[in-house]
């Protein structure tokens, strides 16, 4: 399976950005359909963005929905997710996922593999 490996993470005020890196390795097929998601303290795990990497299709949690982008650097098997606007409820360690399904061409938050994970505080 993949490996996936989080960077990015830090601290800002709101209003502010943050732009999360992923890089991937390993066998290709858990890499068709990538993304993130997030869980803070006490929370569940929230699906955040996923992106089905053949197509470019994505979707988003509402909660994020135009403030955040997910996208893929193919040349650098680099998933990335441009968070913008952040407000003080995107705190949580945010994870870069893998293995999810595609149906009708959409993706889904249904992610087998992640990574450890980076740290978002948003103050």
């Amino acid at each position: 399976h993949v490996q996936l490996v989080e960077s990015g993470g830090g601290s800002v005020q709101a209003g502010g950005s943050l732009r999360l890196s992923c890089a991937a390795s390993g066998y290709t097929y858990s890499s068709y359909c990538m993304g993130w998601f997030r869980q803070a303290p006490g929370k569940d795990r929230e699906g955040v963005a996923a992106i089905a990497t053949l197509t470019g299709s994505t979707i988003y949690s509402d909660s994020v929905k135009g403030r955040f982008t997910v996208s893929q650097d193919n040349t650098k098997n680099t998933l990335l997710l441009q968070m913008d606007s952040l407000n003080p409820e995107d705190t949580a360690m945010y994870y870069c996922a893998a293995d999810c399904t595609v149906v009708a061409g959409s993706p889904r938050f249904d992610f087998d593999f992640w990574g450890q994970g980076t740290q978002v505080t948003v103050s």
